[in-house]
């Protein structure tokens, strides 16, 4: 840890603001340049344009400088309010949750951090922990939710509707979410999106939808 002098510290909220936003988004960079291992505070502090110990003002150290990009994963996949009022229909609500969650998923620039909690999360099992449970269980938690409004009148014949929605979010990524998060190809185009989410809804509803 950089001792700091007590002159380093913001002088205003707008200041720290604008400093913070400067740290992070030439973090983020490093990060998908070099991987968390081999990005240092140094290498931070020079892709960002401060010092190490402007750098150490706002973050302890480069874990803490990670989990702060995680969060801003976390707020801007938020900011996607996906629709599960339950007086609509099914067929309408999955079809447009499964083309929102993709685009949302394989947004450009959107991989790089889940690549990176994919490569630490063993060591670091409880970033990996909260970037599931504040991410990624939470859709799966809605999605349920909705589902389970639909099976109590009769739309909906689903048993386990946690499962039923990991089923549908994992059918929704079929053939775009891997091959973009490996890098093998570039994020899917809208259109590819809704032909795979389209088909996701009728195999979804083929196996769940009440039988008359």
């Amino acid at each position: 840890m950089v001792a700091v002098h007590p002159s380093q510290h913001p002088t205003s909220g707008e200041e720290a603001s604008a400093k913070r936003r400067q740290i992070l988004d030439g973090a983020r960079k490093v990060f998908l340049d070099l991987g968390f291992d081999g990005a240092s505070m140094g290498e931070i502090a020079r892709a960002c344009g401060v010092s190490k110990g402007t750098l150490y003002v706002y973050f302890a150290d480069k874990y803490r400088l990670f989990e702060a990009i995680l969060e801003e994963e976390q707020i801007e996949q938020g900011k996607t309010a996906f629709n599960f009022d339950p007086s609509r229909d099914a067929e309408t609500t999955l079809r447009e949750f499964g083309r929102a969650y993709i685009g949302v998923l394989c947004r450009p620039g959107g991989g790089s951090a889940i690549r990176t909690v994919m490569a630490i999360a063993e060591r670091m099992p409880e970033v990996g922990r909260r970037y599931y449970e504040n991410v990624l269980d939470l859709n799966i938690t809605r999605l349920a939710a909705y589902l389970e409004a639909h099976v109590k009148p009769g739309d909906l014949a689903i048993s386990d509707c946690r499962l039923a929605a990991s089923q549908f979010m994992m059918v929704c990524q079929a053939g775009l979410f891997l091959p973009f998060v490996f890098q093998a190809e570039p994020a899917p185009s809208a259109a590819r999106i809704s032909e795979v989410a389209d088909s996701a809804v009728r195999m979804f509803l083929a196996a769940y939808r009440a039988k008359d």
